[in-house]
C-alpha cells in the first residue's frame, strides 16, 4: 500500500464515521433510530438491500468462482429475483398490513409471544454466527491487502462502523449502504476497465476468447447430479428463489430495510428493484473474474484469493486504495445493518418494545462487541466455525419460513407443534448435509420437513385430547 492508497482509505473511514455522528442528531425516538421514521426513499433501501446481503465475501469470492470456473452461478441470480417477488405479493402485505417494527411481532400475534421470543432468539443466533464470521472473513482480506493484522483490521473497521451505527441509527445506516454499494460497485468497473486497458483488446474480443474456452456458460443442463450439485439448473434456479424467499422474507436484518418505506408500494419496489441489481452486480464481478483470467494467462492463484491478489499484485497506486474502499464498504453495510437489526430485535421480541433511544444505542453497542469479539476469537485456521457461520442461514432460514407461512393459514396450532415443527425443520439440514445434498435444497426441505412435522404433531395432540391452549389468533 502506497501513502496515496492509505490516504483514499483514511479519508473513506473519517467520512462514514463523520456523517453518522452529524446524522445522529435527527434521532428522536427508537422509531426514528431502528425505522428511520418509516420515511427511507424506496431506492435508498433498494440499494441498502443490496449493500447489507453483498458481504465481503461475495465481493471477493464471485470474481474467483469466474477466474476458476464459468458463469454458472449467475442461475441463482435469477432465482432472487422470483424470491423477492414472491415475498413481495406473500409476506410484505402482512408486515404493512400489522404496522409492526419486527416482523416477528406477526408470529406473537398469531402464535403468542413465546412463538415470537423463539423466532427472535433463532435470528439473534443466525446473525451473530453469520455476521461474526464474515467480519473476520473481511479482516483477512485486509490484512491480505494493506499488512494490517487481523485484530487491528478487526478493531479498525469495527470502530469506525460502531461509531456511524451507534449515532445515526438506520437512516444513516442506509444512506451509507447506497453510497458504499456505488463505491464496491465501481471497484468491479473499474476493474473491467483496467483489465482490458492491460490486455489491449476490446469488450467483445475479450468475451470472445473466454467464451472459446467455455467460461462464458450460464445454464448447467447437467442434471444427472441434481440433489448434489448446487448448478444444475433446477438446483439453482429453485434453491435462489427459496433462499431469496426466506432471507428476504423472514430475516429481520433484510426485511428492516422496506419497513422503513413510505407506504407497501414503496416497499415492492425497493423488494424487486434489489433483485435486478443483484444480478447486475453478479455480472460485473463475474465478468471481472473472467478478464483476470485472461490477464493472468494461466497463473494459479489461492481460491478466493484471485481478486485480493489482482489488486495487490497488478493494480496501480490510487485504485489499490479505491478498491480496498469498496472491500472495506462491503464488511461494513453488513456489519451496521447486523448491530441495528439485532439491537431492535432485542428491544422489540424480547423486551416488548419498551426501550428509550439511550439504551438501544447501549444495546447496540453490547451487540458490536459480540460481533467484534467472535471475529476476535476465533482465526483463519477455524475451519469448522468458518464453515458453520457461513451455512447457518441455510439451517435455520428453511425452519423460520414455514412458521410464516402456517401463520397466513386459519388452522390453531399448539405451541409444542411450532416448536417441535421448528426445531425438526432445522436438524434435518445436518442430515441432509452429511448425505451430501447440495446446499440449494436445505431451504426447500427444511420448509417441508417443517411444515409436515408441525401438522403432524398438532394432528397427534388434538387425538390424544391434549389440554394445552392452542397458539391464539387474534
Amino acid at each position: 500500500m502506497q501513502t496515496l492508497d492509505l490516504v483514499i482509505i483514511i479519508f473513506f473511514l473519517a467520512s462514514m464515521a463523520g456523517y453518522g455522528i452529524w446524522q445522529g442528531r435527527t434521532n428522536r425516538t427508537t422509531g426514528d433510530y431502528f425505522l428511520g421514521g418509516r420515511n427511507i426513499p424506496w431506492i435508498v433501501a433498494m440499494f441498502s438491500i443490496v449493500a447489507t446481503e453483498t458481504s465481503v465475501l461475495t465481493f471477493v469470492s464471485v470474481p474467483g468462482i469466474a477466474f476458476r470456473g464459468d458463469w454458472t452461478f449467475l442461475q441463482l441470480a435469477f432465482g432472487y429475483i422470483f424470491g423477492r417477488i414472491l415475498v413481495s405479493i406473500v409476506l410484505l402485505p402482512l408486515y404493512f398490513r400489522e404496522g409492526i417494527t419486527s416482523i416477528y411481532e406477526v408470529i406473537g400475534k398469531r402464535f403468542g409471544r413465546n412463538m415470537q421470543k423463539l423466532t427472535s432468539v433463532v435470528f439473534l443466533v443466525t446473525r451473530i454466527l453469520a455476521d461474526g464470521v464474515r467480519f473476520l472473513a473481511t479482516a483477512v482480506i485486509v490484512e491480505a491487502v494493506t499488512g494490517w493484522s487481523i485484530p487491528l483490521s478487526v478493531l479498525i473497521i469495527g470502530i469506525v462502523t460502531l461509531v456511524y451505527t451507534l449515532s445515526g441509527g438506520i437512516r444513516t445506516i442506509v444512506w451509507l449502504d447506497s453510497v458504499q454499494f456505488v463505491l464496491y460497485l465501481a471497484g468491479g468497473l473499474i476493474t473491467i476497465a483496467f483489465t482490458l486497458n492491460g490486455l489491449g483488446v476490446g469488450l467483445p474480443e475479450a468475451l470472445a476468447t473466454i467464451g472459446a474456452e467455455g467460461k462464458l456458460r450460464i445454464v448447467d443442463n447437467d442434471w444427472h447430479h441434481l440433489l448434489s450439485s448446487p448448478w444444475a439448473l433446477p438446483s439453482a434456479v429453485l434453491g435462489g428463489m427459496l433462499i431469496s424467499f426466506a432471507s428476504h422474507g423472514v430475516d429481520y436484518m433484510l426485511v428492516q430495510r422496506v419497513l422503513g418505506c413510505r407506504d407497501l408500494g414503496s416497499a415492492r419496489k425497493a423488494m424487486i428493484g434489489s433483485g435486478l441489481f443483484v444480478f447486475i452486480q453478479f455480472t460485473i464481478f463475474l465478468l471481472a473474474g473472467s478478464l483476470i483470467y485472461l490477464s493472468a494467462q494461466g497463473a494459479e492463484f489461492q481460491k478466493d484469493r484471485e481478486f485480493a491478489t489482482f489488486i495487490v499484485t497488478y493494480l496501480p497506486p490510487g485504485m489499490k486504495g479505491l478498491l480496498m474502499a469498496g472491500v472495506l464498504s462491503a464488511a461494513m453495510s453488513t456489519l451496521s445493518s447486523s448491530i441495528n437489526s439485532l439491537a431492535s430485535s432485542t428491544v422489540t421480541d424480547l423486551l416488548g418494545g419498551t426501550s428509550t433511544l439511550q439504551r438501544s444505542r447501549l444495546i447496540s453497542l453490547a451487540w458490536a462487541a459480540v460481533l467484534i469479539g467472535i471475529a476476535l476469537l476465533f482465526d483463519e485456521s477455524d475451519t469448522a466455525i468458518v464453515i458453520l457461520g457461513l451455512q447457518i442461514a441455510s439451517f435455520t432460514y428453511g425452519g423460520l419460513l414455514a412458521l410464516f407461512l402456517l401463520s397466513n393459514t386459519k388452522i390453531k396450532f399448539h405451541t409444542f407443534s411450532l416448536s417441535g415443527g421448528l426445531l425438526t425443520g432445522m436438524g434435518s439440514v445436518f442430515l441432509l448435509e452429511y448425505a451430501g445434498v447440495a446446499w440449494t435444497w436445505y431451504i426447500a426441505c427444511a420448509l417441508a420437513i417443517n411444515i409436515c412435522t408441525t401438522l403432524l404433531l398438532e394432528a397427534v395432540l388434538r387425538a390424544s385430547g391434549s389440554s394445552g391452549s392452542p397458539a391464539r389468533r387474534d
